[in-house]
């Protein structure tokens, strides 16, 4: 039977469009990170357009913006950890507001960015943040990648800015609480952390916090503890939790108009 033309034209408007919506994340390169013990850190990382051709004199400079991805994306494919979020940065209006240098580091399938000890049996997780434990390896890798990156003359190091979902998100609570110096903003999806911890940054790092209220794998109660913390220490702290939003809180943080143009709000504190 012969596929009526009016049929044929419906198909063809509606899968064209589908077609330009995914977008190639090639214009991240591939890199690998040396890091101490011998150990490799895959990484991906976007430079603004024209970036090559800018010069360090130039009054000019961009800030960098560190993506930690969750525990799906681990792995050494060095692919996966754009999963989420890689699109938000290749944007049109994303590389024309917010130009900056943007990091995806990716954590091995056997490790992770966060010093937490999981119940796995527990839905959602038993989590158990203690920073008094060693960071992993991989978290001190990125710590010493982002320092690595910020040399560039080119970089604005009082814009450095950090955000992750899931376990990122629990290293990103780590990474502004161990090096608090470090970090003008912070963004934490679905993720959770050491409120013991919550002094050394609260006065010197605004943080966005986002959880979805459904969430059956990481706790929304890890969040709100944190935030709650944070409120009592006087922080410039704010919390976004998303209704009858499972564990993918990310879409809908990623999804904010405001998400970027918050973050390049800030400059790191001098004190």
């Amino acid at each position: 039977m012969k596929t009526p033309v009016a049929l044929l034209l419906c198909l063809l408007i509606w899968f064209t469009p589908l077609s330009g919506r995914a977008q190639s994340t090639d214009a991240y390169e591939k890199h690998v990170f040396k890091a101490k013990g011998g150990h490799e850190l895959p990484y991906r990382i976007l430079y603004p357009k024209g970036y090559a051709e800018a010069s360090g004199r130039q009054k000019q400079k961009y800030p960098l913006v560190l993506v930690l991805h969750g525990a799906g994306e681990r792995g050494n494919d060095n692919e996966k950890q754009l999963t989420h979020g890689g699109n938000l940065f290749l944007q049109e209006r994303s590389r024309t507001d917010f130009p900056a240098v943007v990091l995806f580091p990716q954590c091995p399938t056997d490790s992770y960015w966060a010093s937490v000890k999981i119940d796995r049996d527990k839905s959602p997780l038993g989590l158990q943040f203690d920073y008094h434990r060693p960071m992993t390896w991989p978290l001190k890798a990125v710590r010493s990648l982002v320092k690595k990156v910020a040399r560039d003359k080119r970089i604005d190091k009082s814009r450095l800015y950090i955000t992750g979902l899931s376990m990122g998100g629990m290293g990103t609570f780590e990474l502004i609480a161990r090096y608090p110096k470090v970090f003008a903003a912070a963004a934490p999806i679905c993720g959770g952390g050491d409120t013991t911890y919550c002094e050394k940054f609260a006065k010197r790092v605004p943080v966005w916090v986002f959880h979805g209220d459904k969430d059956n794998v990481v706790d929304p109660r890890h969040s709100r503890e944190m935030v709650a913390k944070l409120q009592s220490l006087g922080a410039d702290v704010q919390y976004s939790e998303y209704l009858d939003v499972k564990h993918n809180s990310w879409d809908n943080a990623f999804a904010e108009p405001d998400f970027l143009s918050w973050l390049s709000g800030h400059r790191k504190k001098k004190k």
